[in-house]
């Protein structure tokens, strides 16, 4: 059994079930998060007796890291192995650090490519192959982690984590949710709920069952005000609609008496969704909800067929936004020179089957219905 990756409540029925002191999870946690620490020889506040057992029955593994890029723009991306295929090549995911001058953000993936086949995202193209597991996906953080401590001094570089990498993290919920949980722990790495970011196309159960969960910072892959346009740019609205996704993000924000707003990232195509009336039918779409619009320039990658709205349409649509009281913040692109930006990540996915066209085709024959949890993944 891996310790990385077990949230608290998990790691505390580990020891009971062993005889031991519910305690003993707080302080594995805090040697492998807090501390770094991954010889349980060298976690002295436990028992040699207990060093013994957990040598004998788990093991403290990472994802690897196989290269590290750094942008004009300080932004930091890293390559890191999750493994091999059963053919012998191997899956690699990426992580992005985005410093900012009062934070620095993680941007982590869920998933070994991603089977929703966006049209405007570089992870579609690859194809997808499998789920992270919980001990990948937070190990990510813990990678990253460890090696700003390196390059900065021992200092602590992290302060928000967006699940806005590879893949769709809530057709990855049950290995989302413990991350998420040891993100949150004061006993892990302790953040704030508003410091964590989920971020969805619009899995609609699923948001539901986060709902229900845990409180974090709920973020929407919107793109589009209408289904026509969204249904080309986020396939899955076939399955789920606009109408369905709002009254989702309604009862997200009902629930456990939420006063944040959430987010929704809307990037800028050419000619396809940055309109003036396509900005005043995303106003009328919002109302009623408590909302903010991340403007995201679309950043490019090889054949993808769009382009970036110019500056002037970006700023025109944003106007509009804001003449109608909507929080707007327009993002800057960072670490486009390592394709790094939002959007671009790719990493080195082995397509299993060519699961983003076979679930493309299934949207398409509208024959997903209930099983898209089980179908993409």
């Amino acid at each position: 059994m891996n310790l990385v990756g077990i949230d608290r409540e998990t790691l505390e029925q580990f020891f009971v079930e062993r005889g031991e002191k519910k305690f003993r999870a707080q302080q594995v946690l805090q040697w492998l998060y807090q501390r770094g620490v991954t010889n349980i020889n060298e976690m002295t506040d436990l028992s040699k007796s207990l060093r013994e057992l957990l040598q004998n029955n788990t093991e403290i593994t990472f994802p690897v890291i196989e290269s590290e890029q750094v942008s004009a723009d300080g932004t930091i991306k890293w390559l890191l192995s999750v493994g091999q295929d059963s053919d012998g090549k191997t899956n690699a995911i990426e992580a992005v650090y985005i410093p900012e001058s009062n934070r620095g953000t993680l941007c982590i993936s869920s998933q070994v490519g991603c089977a929703l086949d966006c049209t405007f995202c570089a992870t579609a193209r690859q194809g997808f192959n499998r789920n992270l597991t919980a001990a990948e996906i937070i190990g990510q953080v813990w990678v990253a982690d460890q090696r700003l401590r390196s390059l900065y001094s021992g200092k602590q570089m992290l302060t928000n984590v967006v699940f806005m990498g590879m893949g769709e993290p809530l057709l990855n919920f049950k290995n989302v949710l413990p991350v998420v949980n040891l993100l949150l722990d004061d006993f892990a790495y302790g953040m704030g709920k508003r410091k964590v970011t989920v971020s969805t196309s619009g899995v609609v159960p699923k948001i539901d069952e986060l709902s229900q969960a845990v409180d974090v910072s709920l973020a929407i892959s919107l793109h589009a005000p209408t289904n026509e346009v969204r249904n080309e740019l986020v396939p899955i609205n076939r399955k789920y609609p606009i109408e369905q996704l709002l009254a989702a993000c309604q009862r997200y924000l009902d629930s456990k008496n939420r006063k944040e707003s959430v987010t929704f990232e809307y990037v800028m195509l050419d000619g396809v969704n940055d309109s003036e009336k396509q900005a005043q039918q995303l106003v009328n779409l919002l109302k009623g909800i408590r909302a903010k619009i991340n403007l995201i320039p679309f950043n490019a990658f090889d054949q993808s067929g769009y382009r970036r709205s110019n500056q002037q349409a970006i700023d025109k649509f944003s106007q509009v936004l804001m003449q109608n009281n909507i929080v707007v913040i327009t993002r800057r692109p960072r670490g486009e020179d390592i394709a790094a930006a939002c959007g671009q990540l790719a990493g080195q996915v082995v397509d299993r089957a060519h699961r983003g066209n076979h679930c493309m085709r299934m949207y398409e024959r509208s024959l997903i219905s209930r099983k898209i949890e089980t179908e993409c993944i």
